[in-house]
């Protein structure tokens, strides 16, 4: 057996940084920008105001100053002329600023009788006006990668880019197996169970960058795995759902080898998730992982999602861990690295007393992993403790 270390890093072998794609914007939020959005024109494209008021040349603006008002500027609807001394422009915001203004007294500060205006004995410090360019210049640019966030492509379509190019999404193909499982909705038999994994593992594919696509259910033949494998030739890995272990019916393992997989490695040092197969097969990475429930969708977290961001050129990393306080005394630790389904607030950590790994219950409840390293110490409340949110 490897370390999780070791399997992570072996898995990082198998995957590389996918091609890149252009998409609209509307079709961007949530992708990976694969190439710098570069602006290409100046925003604001001109000096504008910052507020509702009136805008005039700031040397003359002393407190009870008159000025006759000769026009509007409004946002879309700018003045064509120029400011001279003893004039003003009303104006709205994001207006720009007329020729010969560079300040605007809030309307608030004014009191108007027909065209004319009379300043406030007291005036705000102003000028509220904003500099062409000080948002961007030409040439300035969003850098890749980055998951593209709502901020960025509002971003973008102000630096009036259209499309961006984006790393195609990993195309991912879940196989299931195991002559007990039946699709939800339909009517098991007596020795049958709800096949869940895959929808668990869906959500986290999708939510973290892929595309899923789920196969039917492989019995435990040799027949039915060759077909959903032929079924998952086009993908750019494969992860297939029990059938890794060693049993009679465990099958997945020859049958890949009988169709040209390159095996990595089999079996890691943690738990749960102790049979973990890992190789290639044809053109796509293949992840075998566990069939129970809870061990599934926890290698899901600790393996899956950092091969996807690998693929998707966001870098090999493992999955990020934070620090929280420990509520309760828990146990020494086994030989195995061991991730506990837990709940965290406020900092502190609280793990679940049960951690049988067939309880999608308790990992419903959940919202991290605490990690216990290799025969670790017996802790106490109040210790440090490292955990994977998810």
């Amino acid at each position: 057996m490897i370390t999780v270390t070791q399997a992570l890093d072996a898995i990082f072998d198998l995957v590389t940084p996918l091609d890149s794609e252009e998409v609209t914007l509307a079709d961007a939020a949530g992708r990976v920008l694969a190439a710098p959005v570069t602006a290409t024109r100046l925003q604001p494209p001109f000096a504008a105001s910052a507020m509702d008021g009136y805008a005039l040349n700031g040397v003359e603006a002393d407190p009870e100053a008159m000025f006759r008002v000769i026009g509007e500027s409004a946002a879309g609807h700018g003045f064509g002329g120029k400011v001279g001394p003893g004039e003003c422009v009303r104006i709205f915001t994001g207006a720009p600023m007329p020729t010969g203004a560079d300040r605007v007294i809030i309307q608030e500060d004014v009191e108007r009788k027909g065209d004319l205006i009379t300043l406030a004995r007291k005036l705000d410090q102003g000028p509220h006006v904003r500099p062409a360019g000080a948002d961007f210049a030409p040439g300035d640019t969003i850098p890749a990668p980055r998951v593209l966030s709502p901020a960025d492509l509002a971003l973008a379509a102000a630096m009036n880019v259209p499309e961006l190019t984006v790393t195609r999404k990993p195309q991912v193909a879940l196989l299931a197996t195991g002559d007990e499982l039946v699709m939800p909705g339909e009517a098991p038999g007596p020795d049958q169970i709800i096949a869940s994994n895959s929808f668990g593992l869906k959500a986290l594919i999708e939510a973290n960058g892929g595309h899923a696509r789920m196969l039917p259910i492989a019995r435990d033949n040799a027949d039915s795995l060759r077909t959903a494998f032929e079924l998952a030739s086009d993908a750019d890995l494969i992860v297939t759902i029990g059938g890794a272990s060693v049993g009679d019916h465990d099958l997945v393992g020859d049958v890949a080898a009988g169709l040209g997989m390159d095996q990595s490695f089999y079996k890691v040092l943690m738990r749960p998730g102790k049979p973990l197969m890992a190789g290639r097969i044809g053109n796509a990475a293949m992840i075998g992982l566990p069939g129970n429930p809870v061990s599934s969708m926890v290698c899901g977290h600790v393996f899956l999602v950092p091969a996807l961001r690998a693929m998707l050129g966001l870098g090999a990393a493992p999955a990020p861990r934070r620090t929280a306080t420990l509520t309760a005394a828990v146990k020494a630790n086994g030989s195995r690295e061991h991730y506990m389904r837990a709940r965290v607030d406020g900092g502190e950590i609280t793990i679940f007393e049960s951690q049988d790994s067939a309880l999608l219950s308790v990992l419903a409840q959940a919202n991290a992993l605490a990690i216990r390293p290799p025969s670790d110490s017996e802790r106490v409340a109040s210790d440090q403790l490292e955990y994977l949110p998810i």
